[in-house]
């Protein structure tokens, strides 16, 4: 009989990492898992799952970023210097 995804299993998935860093790499690491097909399939499942919520998070802080930034430089983007 198939393991049913619970409660449990969608409040992990759906716990914000502390950072954008933190984020980006649990997302590359559950990337990595699922590439592997080491994974049963309720587990890919749950993996596939708190990855689309990673990835909504992570974007999420680049568009605040940005955001953020486009009010500091009054709404024109500068180009990017490269590090200078």
């Amino acid at each position: 009989m198939p393991k049913t995804v619970t409660t449990k299993d969608m409040s992990a998935v759906q716990s914000e990492p502390a950072s954008y860093e933190t984020g980006a790499e649990e997302l590359e690491a559950l990337v990595r898992q699922m590439e592997s097909a080491q994974l049963p399939l309720d587990q890919l499942l749950v993996s596939y799952q708190r990855g689309a919520f990673l990835l909504s998070f992570c974007q999420g802080k680049l568009q605040a970023l940005e955001q953020q930034i486009s009010r500091i430089d009054n709404g024109q983007l500068k180009p990017w210097q490269g590090g200078k």
